[in-house]
């Protein structure tokens, strides 16, 4: 069973690291950040456009990375539109302690159960600042920042 359960992750993984969603660049957009992991060079921008009372009305993301990389920018980019900033902020502090805590229980909703295909980097500490590349992208941009790195 939980052999079944690795694969269905890595098949999820794979996916949405060949055919990444809302991948793209958003041109013109309200908030954008450039993303860099300087451990293994992957490099990320996230593009938003937020609505007057700051809910995420579009999300684009493009740039070059691993699949796990690729895969969580993908991942993050379905979850977060039509979210608030600050349902967006909730959701990468839940997701770090996903992919960086033992004991994260943080399954109670749906958007964390989609999520939960990235939690076995925790198991590599090198591929969580690959998995959480984009979201910290991602806060830079709701923040205003325009760069962004894992360090």
């Amino acid at each position: 069973m939980m052999d079944d359960l690795k694969e269905l992750y890595q098949e999820v993984i794979l996916d949405h690291s060949k055919h990444p969603r809302n991948f793209g660049k958003l041109d013109p957009c309200s908030n954008e950040a450039h993303g860099y992991n300087p451990l293994c060079g992957d490099t990320l921008n996230v593009f938003l456009n937020l609505s007057s009372d700051d809910v995420i009305e579009e999300i684009l993301f493009d740039g070059k990375g691993c699949a796990i990389s690729i895969a969580s920018a993908s991942l993050m980019s379905e979850i977060v539109k039509g979210k608030t900033k600050v349902q967006a902020s909730t959701l990468f502090d839940k997701f770090h302690d996903l992919v960086t805590k033992e004991d994260s229980t943080l399954l109670e909703d749906d958007d964390m159960e989609r999520l939960v295909v990235l939690a076995g980097v925790k198991q590599f500490p090198m591929r969580v600042k690959c998995a959480t590349l984009s979201w910290h992208a991602l806060q830079s941009a709701l923040n205003g920042n325009k760069d962004t790195t894992t360090e």
